[in-house]
């Protein structure tokens, strides 16, 4: 059932397609109520929309203008009269449904026919179909949806419902006929219907050109999200990654708690493995290491339990060296910064995890490297300072900050 307070809806009786408002059952000072667009002495049905919202725009008297909720749906767009399909209800139809299995559609959709019919006679005092609904009780099975008619017995039940339809419905019609009254078109000012019928075209084109901007926007949304972001790894907050250095690539994984970075490993060893086959398998197997603490980890232990868990590395969890050294050594413009950037990156996370000063040390003990790592990171503490050749020192000391790195890795 919809949740909106004021519906409009189109209703297919025997004379034809018609419009009107309902407002399905709410609450108010404990008790409950329901009602249609009516006056006085029976619900008032239209010809088409434009007619409905000529007659809402000159007249506050009807059964609806006391609704809790009427000021809001007046408050709405002038295309608020013009049901969508699923406010369609097609009751002279109805035993269409039934011709058929008992399908989704067709059980949903007489669903919402009965459900509509006797709000119908309820509100209009309907009596013949009141009688109807309360008389057969198999009829109340319908709103259960189709699944109540997937048992052994459901296509009995549902041929039970056709034939109760089949025997009853006409007049059960011919009382919906009598309980609404059609508001002729000479009825109303034509100048007003007109106008309502370009306010609706408008208002319905604005919508479309909106919904259409919603489209757009989700549809950019979507194309700007990661996948790995919704991955295994980016719940949990832990990366694979992987290291590229000296000619040969290792693979680890890496998480940060309160900014600090944490590395699959242990007393400042990282463990290493040449493949993300091999680094898949060992987790599964072992629990000794600093990420086991981590309160994500046992997610990515039950995902690879299941046989769900692939081990895949994000390229901003990829790092290489391969290069960079030879690259110094020819000059400021040969190196790839970016490329730079990312490597000493690692190297600062994990002398950070390792808890080892040995980087510090070496930077310490060659202060000009400092410079020239701050110059070519971009780094304001290299104000002042201009790189020259030769630059032999600076690939060496970079070699012997890989070879720290590679120092911590349990297998190289």
């Amino acid at each position: 059932m919809t949740t909106r307070a004021i519906l409009p809806v189109k209703l297919s009786l025997t004379a034809g397609d018609f419009y009107t408002l309902w407002a399905p059952t709410w609450r108010e000072k404990g008790s409950e109520w329901q009602a249609f667009l009516g006056d006085d002495q029976s619900v008032l049905v239209f010809r088409s929309p434009e007619e409905l919202l000529a007659y809402l725009e000159t007249t506050n008297a009807h059964d609806l203008a006391d609704h809790p909720k009427w000021q809001q749906f007046q408050a709405q767009g002038d295309d608020r009269v013009v049901p969508t399909e699923k406010q369609y209800y097609d009751i002279v139809g109805a035993p269409e449904f039934l011709a058929g299995r008992p399908s989704h559609d067709n059980v949903s959709n007489l669903s919402r026919v009965f459900q509509i019919s006797r709000s119908l006679a309820d509100v209009a005092s309907a009596e013949q179909v009141q009688i109807f609904f309360a008389s057969h009780s198999i009829l109340g099975n319908v709103s259960r949806g189709a699944d109540h008619y997937a048992g052994d017995n459901g296509m009995s039940e549902w041929s039970g419902v056709g034939r109760v339809v089949l025997s009853n419905w006409e007049s059960v019609v011919h009382s919906l006929d009598e309980s609404v009254r059609v508001v002729e078109t000479n009825e109303l000012d034509a100048e007003r219907v007109s106008a309502a019928s370009a306010a609706i075209t408008a208002a319905t084109e604005a919508r479309a050109a909106e919904d259409e901007r919603a489209r757009a926007d989700e549809a950019a949304r979507a194309a700007a999200e990661d996948p790995y972001d919704s991955s295994a790894w980016g719940r949990a907050g832990i990366d694979p990654v992987k290291v590229s250095i000296q000619g040969q690539s290792v693979y680890t994984l890496r998480t940060y708690l309160r900014g600090a970075p944490v590395f699959l490993g242990k007393y400042g060893e990282i463990f290493t493995f040449p493949s993300t086959k091999h680094l898949g398998r060992w987790i599964l197997e072992n629990d000794d290491h600093d990420l086991a603490g981590v309160s994500t980890w046992q997610d990515l232990i039950n995902t690879a339990n299941a046989g769900e868990l692939k081990v895949e590395v994000h390229p901003d969890n990829s790092y290489s060296f391969n290069g960079i050294a030879a690259d110094i050594a020819k000059g400021t413009d040969a190196v790839d910064t970016k490329q730079m950037a990312k490597a000493y990156e690692l190297l600062a996370d994990a002398a950070d995890w390792a808890g080892d000063d040995s980087l510090n040390s070496l930077l310490l003990a060659n202060p000009r490297m400092q410079d020239y790592l701050a110059y070519m990171l971009g780094s304001t503490r290299a104000a002042g300072y201009v790189p020259s050749a030769p630059f032999t020192d600076k690939a060496e000391a970079w070699t012997e900050m890989e070879n720290q790195l590679i120092k911590r890795f349990s297998k190289f």
